[in-house]
């Protein structure tokens, strides 16, 4: 028995937080509101990373985080957009990338109701029809 010699391994940045202007009411947009960012991403490692131990056969998470961050301070008025904007930024920034899942949630959104958060979950991958036609 051998391994295949690219595993695809799960890299996963866990409950990012941030202080963004998102929302379908414009005093969203102008005073902001909290959120948090789960990503995982199927990534095809390298022999590189896990048998000489350099980054360059993996991806490296704190670029991510800093992708994910500049999609984040972009304003946008659906969650949908923004969770879209981030897989496909990061499927076009890291070759090694296979599939990206992401789940945003707004805490406790302004709805009316008591609510710890509301959330959007995306998982998208190279093959999808979502990242290759972007119309």
């Amino acid at each position: 028995f051998s391994f295949p010699p690219s595993p695809f391994m799960k890299i996963s940045l866990s409950n990012l937080e941030f202080y963004a202007f998102h929302g379908v009411l414009e005093q969203e947009r102008i005073v902001g509101g909290s959120y948090l960012v789960d990503i995982a991403l199927d990534v095809n490692v390298t022999a590189t990373a896990y048998n000489h131990d350099e980054l360059s056969g993996t991806v490296n998470y704190a670029q991510v985080y800093e992708a994910v961050k500049a999609e984040m301070m972009v304003p946008s008025k659906l969650l949908e957009h923004v969770v879209m904007r981030i897989a496909r930024r990061l499927l076009d920034e890291f070759s090694l990338v296979r599939q990206v899942e992401i789940s945003l949630t707004k805490v406790k959104p302004p709805m009316g109701a008591s609510c710890k958060g509301a959330s959007v979950k995306l998982c998208l991958s190279r093959l999808d029809e979502r990242y290759i036609n972007r119309e």
